[in-house]
């Protein structure tokens, strides 16, 4: 199976079959002497790193509107090295995105905290998925999306309405599964919450939000991936 879908264009997902399995992935195996003196170099420059455990992909095809993957547990600190030597690694990134639109249809997206790895960084609130996101070996995309919302934004997107369909966006930089989640409340309100819990938290993730009210309200600092999910949202917004 390998890697095999289309790049760079945004696909339609109605089943989702990534399952992790218990093998050691090859790129770490291969790697520990190099891993660990890039995570020596990492934390000396961020100190606050944690080398939690992560997924990298082994495999990732779609067919069908069916997407059919194989991921393996890995240190974040082996995510690290592979994020310097993608080409010819054997292995790809595949994450979660909770589209958040707002009330009056406004994208209400985050900017990353300055001692975080993307520090400045704006996209939705996510983060890489983790075993504690599958349920009997099989990945559980939105349970991945409403949990980083919550940890990142204090916000709880149990009750939002769910647009009908995952899509997916694959790049050289990895493969992104979003999906929208509609909120009642207007932007601004949205984003008012969003900062009050950022200035409660003693060590936020975020800097704060970040609302995007048309297509070509591209921040400073936006993701590369998110510019075609912008898009698309403001050219079908009734769309699932």
């Amino acid at each position: 199976m390998s890697f095999d879908l289309p790049r760079n264009v945004i696909l339609p997902v109605d089943e989702i079959d990534v399952r992790l399995v218990a093998e050691q992935h090859p790129f770490e195996r291969d790697n520990q002497a190099a891993i660990a003196e890039n995570w020596r170099q990492e934390i000396e420059e961020k100190p606050a790193l944690f080398d939690g455990t992560v997924v990298l992909l082994s495999a990732l095809a779609w067919r069908d509107n069916r997407l059919v993957g194989r991921c393996h547990a890995v240190k974040y600190s082996t995510f690290m090295l592979w994020r310097k030597n993608r080409e010819a690694s054997g292995a790809e990134h595949a994450y979660g995105h909770a589209m958040l639109v707002a009330g009056d249809n406004a994208l209400v997206a985050i900017r990353m905290g300055p001692h975080t790895v993307l520090a400045g960084s704006v996209y939705f609130a996510a983060g890489s998925f983790e075993p504690i996101d599958f349920r009997d070996g099989l990945v559980d995309v939105d349970f991945n999306m409403i949990r980083e919302v919550r940890e990142e934004t204090g916000l709880d997107l149990t009750t939002a309405t769910r647009g009908r369909r995952h899509h997916a966006l694959s790049t050289a930089t990895g493969t992104v599964l979003f999906r929208r989640y509609h909120v009642d409340e207007p932007a601004d309100e949205i984003a008012r919450r969003i900062r009050a819990f950022v200035a409660a938290e003693a060590d936020p993730e975020i800097e704060g939000p970040v609302i995007i009210r048309h297509a070509a309200d591209l921040p400073v600092g936006l993701a590369a991936h998110m510019k075609p999910l912008i898009e698309w949202h403001f050219a079908d917004s009734e769309a699932s």
